[in-house]
């Protein structure tokens, strides 16, 4: 029989005894009940944590678990927070949410709070992606913000994403001080449950064309958009929230043949249709791959649940098509933008892009081939809003991303932006498609003047409690026994942005690490390959990043050398397996 710390059941207790409903009261008790004691001490074995970027679980009864009671109690401390900051002012902040079970309940609970704490609401009528919120934020003048989703996770689970004033997900000191004011709320009595239907305020539909327009003028090549206007696109929004506003925004680029994947047009948050709702695994492209052939795709899309991630898919020259990873699209924007702003002459030296220290190096090589700054900075993009606020009317900001699928395009927004992403995509296939050009015509262009780099990714799993221990071991592990060969390659350098520290095994020195510190541990070795470590901060899961480069001599070379490295990657991955 399982033995359940007394801890958890005096939080059970306090959770049966409190003013919540009869029905999770009911749902409670079952799990008292049940012989096997696993899903009760998962559900209240800690709190589920505000972490920097806010909530995000799997929805249930519990402390540990997303119901309207860990939403309001988390609202009641940004709430709090919001009041410290901002004493005597209107303080408005913006709300929606995307297609993910729940999510209609949470957000309104989200605003029911808020204007119970005498805070203004500017609610969205219609779920609308993640970027759309960051923009409202700017644009109506808030303070903060909350964006209900749980991304690409899947659909057991939801969260809640905190914004700040500048439309950026909540950064230094902001995230660290509400994450102190939500531990203060110890207990569901403890809300403002007494909703001002006088503070909410709908966002209505009208606002598209706001965010539209600025979309629209991010458009570098609109003549050669007007020469491929009919180049076949397809579209899916993997029943999210990106179903309106993608198609919306290829339409202002100017493209006039896009076919939306019907199956997952329509906002649906079993997902039905796909194993995970992920644009980055192949699985959840099926159905647009298949529609791509039909229609004689030039490009394929889709967007994540809260559209902020997206993902593009290429014909592969055989009858079929290539997904491109997320290193490959920021490298090809990235390229794009740099190559169209030094034609039209826009390239002054005042200009910056920002990618993660995940990302494929390739960028920062391509960015100093521009003469372009690129900063990097640790994961979440969040990290590259908070870069680009620090240099507002001071340099100007082009674009910047990260692996996993995610890209943003000039500063109206301050979140990754799949809605512009797919519509810059789409442009700068239209654009080479002028010059002759295929994307594996571009991608070969770009590996033989800045090196060829071929990346890889494993994430392993571990669930609830124990898997969170086990994670947790490896990074210990990979800290105290540091490793000096993988796949009997020298390791020459190691990276441990946690302890802030860079341990050069050559000479045998230590230096400084000039970042934040978070979870990461980056092994540099002799060919040059490198290999990130970290726990992801969403999912139950421990990444690895894998990349390797060599020189492309010459076109010709380019199944050669993409076998090398192919290679080498499977080696390393190997010895992490």
């Amino acid at each position: 029989m399982t033995t359940i710390d007394p801890t958890i059941l005096a939080k059970v207790d306090s959770w049966l005894k409190s003013n919540i409903d009869e029905q999770s009261k009911k749902e409670i008790q079952a799990l008292l009940d049940s012989p096997d004691k696993t899903e009760l001490i998962d559900s209240f074995y800690r709190d589920l944590e505000f972490g920097t970027g806010g909530l995000r679980g799997i929805m249930g009864v519990g402390s540990n678990r997303m119901n309207v009671y860990t939403v309001a109690m988390a609202t009641q401390g940004l709430a709090n927070y919001l009041l410290q900051c901002f004493p005597g002012e209107d303080i408005k902040v913006a709300i929606t949410h995307d297609c993910r079970i729940n999510n209609t309940l949470f957000a309104e609970t989200t605003a029911n709070v808020f204007t119970a704490n005498g805070i203004r609401v500017k609610y969205f009528r219609e779920l609308r992606p993640t970027p759309m919120l960051s923009f409202a934020i700017r644009y109506y003048g808030c303070k903060s913000g909350v964006m209900v989703t749980a991304s690409h996770n899947p659909k057991e689970y939801n969260g809640y994403k905190a914004y700040w004033d500048d439309g950026g997900q909540v950064v230094a000191p902001h995230d660290k001080n509400i994450i102190n004011e939500v531990q203060k709320i110890t207990s569901i009595d403890e809300v403002n449950w007494n909703k001002n239907d006088d503070l909410l305020e709908y966002i209505e539909s009208d606002f598209d064309l706001i965010y539209l327009n600025l979309v629209k003028k991010l458009s570098l090549s609109p003549n050669e958009i007007m020469l491929q206007r009919n180049m076949p696109i397809v579209f899916s929004p993997i029943h999210g929230a990106s179903g309106k506003m993608v198609p919306a925004a290829l339409k202002v680029f100017g493209f006039e043949n896009v076919h939306i994947v019907k199956e997952q047009a329509e906002p649906d948050g079993t997902f039905p249709t796909v194993i995970y709702p992920n644009p980055e695994e192949a699985e959840a492209l099926t159905m647009s791959i298949e529609l791509g052939k039909k229609v004689g795709a030039e490009l394929v899309l889709a967007c994540d649940p809260d559209g902020d991630r997206y993902a593009a898919c290429i014909p592969d020259g055989k009858g079929g098509f290539e997904l491109l990873n997320g290193n490959q699209t920021g490298a090809l924007l990235t390229y794009y933008l740099l190559s169209k702003w030094r034609e039209q002459g826009k390239l002054t030296g005042d200009q910056f892009m920002v990618n993660t220290i995940v990302t494929t190096e390739l960028i920062d090589e391509i960015c100093r081939g521009f003469g372009v700054t690129c900063y990097s900075v640790l994961t979440g993009f969040k990290n590259i809003a908070e870069v680009i606020r620090n240099l507002e009317g001071k340099k100007q900001f082009i674009g910047g991303g990260e692996e996993s699928y995610g890209y943003l395009v000039g500063d109206f927004v301050r979140d990754k932006d799949g809605v512009s992403a797919c519509a810059m995509v789409s442009e700068l296939v239209a654009y080479y498609k002028t010059k002759g050009k295929t994307i594996q015509d571009v991608l070969a262009e770009i590996y033989m003047q800045f090196g060829f780099y071929r990346e890889s990714l494993i994430s392993v799993t571990k669930k609830g409690k124990d898997g969170a221990e086990q994670i947790q071991a490896l990074m210990a592990g990979f800290r105290t026994n540091r490793p000096t060969e993988m796949n009997g390659i020298k390791v020459i350098k190691v990276v441990d942005v946690k302890e802030s520290k860079v341990y050069d095994l050559v000479s045998g020195t230590t230096s400084d690490l000039a970042m934040d510190k978070s979870n990461v541990i980056q092994f540099y070795l002799e060919d040059g390959s490198k290999i990130s470590a970290r726990p992801s901060g969403t999912e139950p899961k421990i990444k690895y990043y894998f990349s390797v480069h060599e020189a492309l001599p010459n076109r010709e070379a380019y199944n050669t050398v993409a076998t090398s490295l192919d290679k080498k990657l499977e080696g390393l991955k190997q010895y992490f397996e």
